[in-house]
């Protein structure tokens, strides 16, 4: 199944005709029974609840209780799209993006994440960010990418914290800032944001706007290593092996006990 970057958060508020219905549904997925939640969502979504068609479109786009079916999250998310909602519009625009289950059109992803990212919804103002930062349906554009990583940022998204980690620290829209990308490194990593961590360690590795230590390196290599993608580890990896060549075996432990400890802080298998 392929897995989505979306938007996954629910709506929880229905219209007043099938609010109880609603509430039902949302009790049973957070409770792990999808196949129910959607039982109970989609007669409302057919009767144009606007809530219950977003959350339906989650569930077809993920496969959460059904077949992961993406011209039915399509379709769903295009009926809460229309209707103003801009968990929607913003998913809406990833498919589009992704071209999963629709012709790939970046244009039609930048109009559809403007939308939502103006109503302040802080997925579509980090993709479009990043459609911004890359030039893709829309001339490329620094200042207007870091604005809306920005705002996505402060509203606490990791992935945005990283990428406008990335853009200080090539000085891309903004003066170049070592200290300020880690930061922001630092402040998506401590949400579990595998690409930061792997960031963080690169800091530490190289010693650019932190002090260089080998065993904070070790550590964020570690700690990435148990979510980085899989065409990524053996990079992470070796840059991991290349630091402890530098360290005793003391200090090897030392750091894979604190790179434990994070983990289990933050509740993180290994």
């Amino acid at each position: 199944m392929r897995r989505l970057l979306l938007a996954l958060c629910l709506l929880l508020t229905a219209t007043a005709a099938g609010a109880q219905q609603f509430v039902d549904g949302v009790d049973a997925y957070d409770k792990g029974n999808y196949a129910r939640a959607l039982r109970i969502w989609l007669p409302l979504a057919e009767r144009a609840d606007t809530s219950a068609q977003y959350n339906v479109g989650l569930m077809y786009a993920n496969g959460l209780g059904v077949a992961q079916n993406a011209h039915e999250a399509v379709k769903w998310f295009q009926m809460a799209a229309k209707a103003g909602i801009p968990g929607a519009q913003s998913n809406l625009a990833y498919l589009y993006e992704s071209g999963f289950g629709v012709t790939q059109d970046d244009s039609q992803a930048f109009d559809l994440y403007t939308k939502a990212a103006e109503k302040g919804d802080a997925f579509a103002q980090n993709r479009l960010g990043f459609l911004y930062d890359q030039g893709r349906g829309v001339e490329q554009d620094d200042e207007a990418a870091i604005r809306l990583y920005r705002r996505a940022a402060t509203q606490g998204l990791a992935e945005a914290q990283n990428n406008l980690g990335y853009m200080y620290e090539e000085g891309r829209g903004v003066e170049q800032d070592d200290v300020e990308a880690v930061k922001w490194f630092r402040t998506a990593a401590e949400q579990d944001f595998a690409a930061a961590q792997y960031n963080l360690a690169l800091k530490y590795d190289s010693g650019h706007g932190v002090p260089q230590d080998d065993s904070l390196a070790y550590m964020w290599y570690s700690i990435a290593l148990t979510q980085l993608p899989v065409e990524q580890l053996e990079t992470n990896v070796s840059l991991r092996n290349v630091v402890a060549e530098r360290m005793t075996s003391d200090q090897i432990a030392a750091a894979e006990r604190l790179a434990k400890e994070w983990l289990s802080k933050h509740g993180v298998a290994e």
